[in-house]
C-alpha cells in the first residue's frame, strides 16, 4: 500500500545546514519512462549543499533535496516494464532523494548486485556516473597508465581509486591527515600524499623520475590547476570535477602545447536524459561486474537518520567524511 504523504527534506530558504526541514509531502506519482521509488537510503552530496544555500535549480526540479537513491521500486509509469515492481535499484535523480518516496527515469536505475546491501548501494550512482565519464570517457584512461586523485578521500574519490585500479592503472592519492592516508593506503594506492605536510607537485617527480602522471583527476581548481598541469606527461589530460578554491585561474599555455596537454571539465546534473541514459548503459557494462565481483565498492564513512540531514551536510562541509554519508530513510 502506497500512501498519499511522505516524509521529505527541503531547504526553507537559502543558508546553512540549520535551514534544512523535513516536512511532510504528497508521494509523487512516475509519469510515463519513470518508476516510483521506496527509498531505502539516500546519497549526501556537494550539489545538495550547492541547492540548500540557493543555487537556481534547473526547470521543473523538486525542491528536496538528494540526487541518488537505494531502495525498491512499487509503481511504474506508462510504457515502463524493466525495471519491475519488486526490483531492488540505485537510482540517479535530478532531486527529491531525501523522502520516503521518489520517482527516477526507469533508464536511470541501476539493479543492485546481490552480493552489495540495498543500505550501502545509495553511495554509487552518483560517484559511478562521475568517475565513468570523467576518468574513462574524458580522461581516457588506460591500463599501465598513471592517474592522480585529488580529494581522494571523498565518496567520488575512494570510488576512482578502485575503479582506476581494477582497469589496471597506477593511482596517486592526496587527501589531508593522518586517518585519510591510512584509508588510502588501505585502499591499496601507489603513493599517497598528504596535502598537509607534503608538495604534490615535488612527491610526484621524484616517484615518477621527472616523468609525471597521464591523468588527473582534480576538484580543487585555483592554483592546483598550474601544478597539476607540471605534473602531467606528455599528452596527459587534465579532468576538473568541482573548483573547491576557485574556477578563475591563469594558465601557461606554452606548457600546454609544449606537452600536448589537454583540459577538460563536465558536470552531471545539466546533462540531458539521454546523456545520462548512455552513461548509465555503459556503467551497467562495465562497471556493475566490478561491483558484483567486489573488486570495486562504495565507501561507507556514516549513515544517518533523515531528520539528521543537518548533521550530514556538517560533515561534508567540514571535509570530516572518508568516503560516502548517506541518509537512512527505511530500514
Amino acid at each position: 500500500m502506497i500512501p498519499e504523504m511522505m516524509n521529505a527534506v527541503i531547504a526553507r530558504q537559502p543558508g546553512g545546514p540549520d535551514v534544512l526541514e523535513c516536512v511532510a509531502r504528497p508521494v509523487p506519482q512516475p509519469s510515463a519512462g519513470e518508476v516510483l521509488i521506496q527509498v531505502r537510503c539516500a546519497g549526501v552530496n556537494r550539489p545538495d549543499i550547492l541547492q540548500r544555500n540557493g543555487m537556481p535549480l534547473p526547470p521543473g526540479t523538486t525542491d528536496v533535496l538528494g540526487l541518488e537513491v537505494s531502495g525498491t521500486v512499487v509503481a511504474l509509469g506508462a510504457g515502463v516494464e524493466f525495471p519491475a515492481v519488486g526490483t531492488p535499484v540505485m537510482a540517479l535523480l535530478n532531486g527529491g532523494g531525501y523522502a520516503e518516496y521518489c520517482v527516477a527515469r526507469a533508464e536511470l536505475c541501476l539493479i543492485v548486485p546481490v552480493n552489495l546491501p540495498l543500505a550501502q548501494a545509495a553511495g554509487v550512482p552518483e560517484a559511478a556516473f562521475t568517475v565513468w565519464h570523467n576518468l574513462f570517457e574524458l580522461g581516457r584512461l588506460q591500463p599501465g597508465e598513471s592517474v592522480l586523485i585529488h580529494g581522494a578521500a571523498s565518496g567520488v574519490g575512494t570510488f576512482a581509486i578502485q575503479c582506476a585500479q581494477a582497469c589496471g592503472a597506477q593511482v596517486i592519492a592526496t587527501a589531508g591527515g593522518a586517518d585519510k592516508i591510512a584509508a588510502l593506503k588501505k585502499l591499496g594506492v601507489w603513493r599517497a600524499i598528504d596535502r598537509h605536510s607534503e608538495d604534490f607537485v615535488a612527491v610526484i617527480l621524484d616517484e615518477t623520475q621527472g616523468r609525471g602522471v597521464d591523468v588527473v583527476l582534480d576538484n580543487v581548481g585555483g592554483d592546483y590547476v598550474a601544478r597539476n598541469l607540471s605534473v602531467l606527461a606528455s599528452g596527459g589530460r587534465h579532468v576538473s570535477l568541482s573548483f573547491m578554491q576557485g574556477a578563475k585561474i591563469e594558465l601557461d599555455l606554452q606548457c600546454v602545447m609544449r606537452k600536448g596537454l589537454s583540459l577538460t571539465s563536465s558536470t552531471l546534473r545539466p546533462k540531458s536524459a539521454a546523456e545520462k541514459a548512455r552513461l548509465a548503459q555503459h556503467i551497467s557494462k562495465h562497471l556493475l561486474p566490478l561491483l558484483a565481483s567486489g573488486r570495486i565498492a562504495p565507501t561507507i564513512f556514516q549513515t544517518l537518520p533523515l531528520t539528521q540531514a543537518a548533521d550530514a551536510h556538517r560533515i561534508l562541509e567540514a571535509n570530516a567524511n572518508i568516503g560516502k554519508v548517506l541518509l537512512q530513510v527505511a530500514s
